[in-house]
């Protein structure tokens, strides 16, 4: 007879399969549904959701070529876009986390505080300022506005300060400055080797946040041949007669792609991050 104890875990078990399970079609039904509009006409979508694929990729991708749109040119638009702003968010990030784990100095609490603040600040209370900062420095319609500000990104630093707290060995830095390493040598040789789960982390995120920004782009570049590919599946929409879902959607599902292949090369990064920094030394 199976025991009270083994079927308590065992249905504890299949509840928790259950979550796990609707949580995936939660996640995964949304953007089934938009790969599917994507191969649907505008009369189609407008008659109500489908799971079943229809019949007009090849016409909507012909409309999205028809309309003027450089979507290659979108395409590396993005990729050079999310790149730069990744390897930025990242280093900085890091190398500022590394300075306040391991250097002690006044307000340094203080500043572990202002990063938690900036952290719960959303972009769009800041935008007008920013705007005009920016206009300022004569950096409007330029990329370099939305990859330098990532220098000082709170969300990166919050997250790298957490992960350094949580694995970082003091004996190697000692170590390190034994055996003649300068400051900056410690941290690319020593640290970010150590903290490379944490790194890519980190760069997934960014990766993803860069890609998927259209806000801070559509406030800060004006010129078309600029545009990122999720502004200019955007200009779809400014057709006056007629809206044409299914291309908009098949645009959609192509600034996805990127994501899901990222995200599905380096995911087991995240897992081993997140188990690494969890342990304590």
């Amino acid at each position: 007879m199976i025991s009270k104890y083994k079927f308590g875990t065992f249905m504890l078990r299949f509840l928790v399969y259950i979550l796990l399970f609707l949580l995936l079609l939660i996640t995964i039904i949304p953007i089934w549904i938009l790969i599917v509009n994507g191969t649907r006409s505008t009369t189609e979508i407008q008659q109500g959701i489908s799971m079943i694929p229809s019949t007009h990729l090849f016409d909507n991708y012909n409309l999205l070529l028809s309309k003027g749109l450089n979507l290659p040119r979108g395409f590396l638009n993005s990729l050079f876009l999310a790149a730069a702003s990744t390897i930025v968010t990242v280093y900085f990030s890091l190398m500022a986390a590394y300075g306040l784990v391991v250097y002690k100095f006044a307000g340094q609490k203080l500043i572990s505080n202002l990063i938690i603040v900036l952290v719960m600040i959303p972009m769009q209370l800041s935008i007008i300022g920013f705007y005009r900062f920016m206009s300022n420095l004569g950096l409007t319609d330029n990329y370099a506005a939305l990859i330098l500000p990532l220098i000082a990104n709170a969300g990166a630093v919050f997250f790298g300060k957490q992960y350094l707290e949580s694995m970082l060995i003091q004996d190697l830095i000692d170590a390190g400055r034994i055996d003649g390493a300068s400051e900056l040598g410690i941290f690319h040789r020593i640290i970010m080797p150590l903290a490379v789960p944490g790194a890519v982390t980190m760069g997934i995120f960014a990766f993803v946040a860069s890609w998927n920004n259209f806000f801070n782009a559509f406030i800060l570049i004006s010129s078309i041949e600029k545009y990122t590919l999720p502004m200019l599946v955007q200009t779809l929409r400014g057709d006056v007669y007629r809206t044409e879902y299914g291309a908009i959607y098949l645009g959609l599902a192509l600034t996805i792609v990127p994501i899901i292949l990222i995200y599905g090369i380096f995911s087991r990064y995240i897992v081993s991050g997140i188990a690494m920094g969890a342990v304590k030394e």
